[in-house]
C-alpha cells in the first residue's frame, strides 16, 4: 500500500551542514547556502598537499603541523614530484607527535641512561600507527579539464577522485570516495562506505548576480561513527545515509556600498593585502530557495523527522521518496578602517552576518506570534525560537606589519537553555600577509570547540 503524506509544520530542510569528505587532502566546501565555519568570505582554498607543498617553498616550513581529533598534534611534509607540464604528483607525510609522546609516558620501562632513552624512543617509533602517507595526482587532462586522484593509508586506507570541467559560466564537479569522512555540525566523525557527488554549479564574480547548483548525491552503505560521539544527535546525519538525493538551489544576492574613504593611500607603498585596502561601509543580502527529492534511508528519516514542507511516498514493497523544499535568507553589514598599509593598527575590520536557514519555520513562527498577539495570548518558546536568526560574527586587527589577528564565531540562540546565547565554531586566528599576488596569506587558526588546528596558505580572500 501507497501512502502519500503532505507536510507543512515548518522544521528546517536548509541543513546542509555535512561536509565533503575530510582526509589528508582537506575537504572541499560543502554545496550549501550556509558560510563556512571558518569565516563569512572565504578564498579559494588549495588541496591539502599544496597548502603543505606551498608552505615549504615560501615559509621555509620543514614540517606544518595541525591538529585533530582522535590524533591529536601531527606534523606533516609532502613531495612533489611534476613528472611534466601537466601530471603533478604528490606524498604527503604525516607523523602524529602527540600519539608518540603518550607511547613514551605510557612506556613501562624506565630507562637510566641517556642510551637506555634513546632505545626506548626507537621502539616506539616502529610502531606503525604514528604514520600516514597520502599519495596525490593532479592531471591537467586539458585547459578546461583536471583530475584528481587520491590514497590515503592510516589505519584504514581511503580513495578519492574528483574530475572538474570548467564551462564558460559555470563548472561540473564529480567526486567519489570510498571510504568517505564525513562531519557533522556537531562535530562527530562518521565513516561512509561509498559516496559520490555530482554538482553543477554556475560562476559568478559579481557582488550582484544569481546562482545556482544543481547535484546529485549518492551514498551506499551504513555510515558508522569514525571516533567516540561527542555530541548524541540521534545517529547520523540524513545527508549521508544510504540512497539516492536530487538537490537543487537558485539564490539571488546584492550588494550595497554604504560609505567609501576618499582620502588617498600612502605612496609607493604596497598594500599587504589589496583585497582589504579600502576604508568602507558596506552591506549584502542573500535570498534563495533550495529544493530536495530522496530515496532510500535519507527519505525515511525526512518522514520520521517530518520535515518543511513537501511530501513522502511510503511503499510497502520498499520504495520510500520524498521531495522537501525550503527558503533561505541571509544579510550581512562589513565595516573597515584603516588601508593596511602602515606598521601598526592600520587595519581593522568588523563583520557581522544573520542567517535564516529555513524560511517555512520563520513565516511558521512569526504568523503564529502574530496570532497570539492579536488573540491576547501568552507566544510560546518555540514560535519565539522559530525567528530567532543565527549569527555569523567576524573581527580582524592588525597587530604588527603584516600580521594580523582574527576571531570569527558563529551565534545561535537556544530560548529553552539557561545559556540562551551561545557562541558555535568559534576560531581564532593569526594571519601573515605574504604581499605576492596582491592578495596571500599564511593563516593558523584554531577552533576551540571542535579541538582543532592547521596552518595553511589562503588566497583571494574578500
Amino acid at each position: 500500500m501507497r501512502k502519500l503524506r503532505w507536510v507543512m509544520d515548518g522544521g528546517g530542510f536548509w541543513d546542509l551542514d555535512v561536509s565533503t569528505p575530510k582526509t589528508l587532502e582537506g575537504s572541499a566546501c560543502p554545496v550549501s547556502g550556509n558560510p563556512l565555519p571558518l569565516g563569512l568570505s572565504r578564498g579559494p582554498r588549495l588541496s591539502r598537499p599544496k597548502q603543505v607543498d606551498f608552505m615549504q617553498r615560501f615559509m621555509f616550513a620543514p614540517f606544518v603541523p595541525s591538529f585533530a581529533k582522535p590524533n591529536g598534534l601531527s606534523l606533516q611534509r609532502v613531495l612533489s614530484l611534476p613528472l611534466n607540464d601537466d601530471w603533478v604528483v604528490y606524498l604527503l607525510g604525516q607523523f602524529h607527535l602527540q600519539k608518540f609522546i603518550s607511547f613514551v609516558k605510557r612506556s613501562e620501562e624506565k630507562p637510566s641512561r641517556v642510551s637506555s632513552w634513546f632505545k626506548t624512543i626507537g621502539r616506539q617509533l616502529q610502531q606503525k600507527s604514528l604514520y600516514a602517507l597520502g599519495l596525490f595526482s593532479e592531471f591537467q587532462l586539458t585547459s578546461d579539464d583536471i583530475l584528481h586522484l587520491a590514497l590515503d593509508y592510516d589505519d584504514n586506507p581511503r580513495g578519492k577522485a574528483i574530475l572538474r570541467h570548467k564551462f564558460p559560466s559555470h563548472e561540473l564537479t564529480v567526486e567519489a570516495v570510498s571510504p568517505g569522512l564525513f562531519v557533522d555540525k556537531s562535530g562527530n566523525y562518521w565513516d561512509v562506505p561509498f559516496s559520490m557527488a555530482i554538482d553543477f554549479a554556475s560562476l559568478s564574480t559579481s557582488d550582484s548576480s544569481m546562482s545556482y547548483h544543481l547535484s546529485a548525491h549518492y551514498n551506499s552503505g551504513s555510515p558508522e561513527p569514525f571516533d567516540r560521539i561527542q555530541n548524541q544527535i540521534g545517529g547520523p546525519p540524513r545527508n549521508i545515509l544510504p540512497g539516492l538525493a536530487l538537490k537543487s538551489s537558485i539564490s539571488f544576492r546584492n550588494k550595497v556600498d554604504i560609505w567609501k574613504s576618499e582620502a588617498p593611500k600612502l605612496k609607493l607603498v604596497q598594500p599587504y593585502d589589496l583585497f582589504i585596502s579600502n576604508p568602507n561601509v558596506s552591506a549584502s543580502w542573500n535570498i534563495g530557495a533550495a529544493a530536495t527529492t530522496g530515496f532510500g534511508e535519507s527519505a525515511e528519516r525526512a518522514l520520521a523527522n517530518e520535515d518543511p514542507i513537501g511530501f513522502f511516498i511510503d511503499n510497502s514493497d520498499g520504495l520510500n521518496a520524498s521531495f522537501l523544499a525550503d527558503t533561505f535568507a541571509s544579510a550581512s553589514l562589513t565595516a573597515q578602517l584603516g588601508n593596511f598599509q602602515k606598521r601598526y593598527l592600520d587595519l581593522t575590520r568588523f563583520q557581522a552576518q544573520l542567517n535564516i536557514p529555513s524560511g517555512t519555520k520563520f513565516f511558521y513562527g512569526a504568523r503564529n506570534l502574530a496570532r497570539e498577539y492579536f488573540q491576547s495570548r501568552k507566544p510560546s518558546l518555540d514560535d519565539f525560537q522559530a525567528v530567532c536568526p543565527n549569527a555569523t560574527l567576524s573581527f580582524q586587527q592588525q597587530i604588527f606589519g603584516p600580521l594580523s589577528f582574527r576571531v570569527d564565531s558563529g551565534v545561535t540562540i537556544d530560548l529553552k537553555d539557561p545559556n540562551i546565547v551561545k557562541a558555535k565554531d568559534s576560531v581564532i586566528a593569526i594571519e601573515y600577509a605574504l604581499q605576492v599576488l596582491l592578495s596571500a596569506k599564511a593563516v593558523a587558526w584554531y577552533c576551540p570547540q571542535r579541538q582543532e588546528f592547521m596552518a595553511e596558505l589562503r588566497f583571494y580572500e574578500k
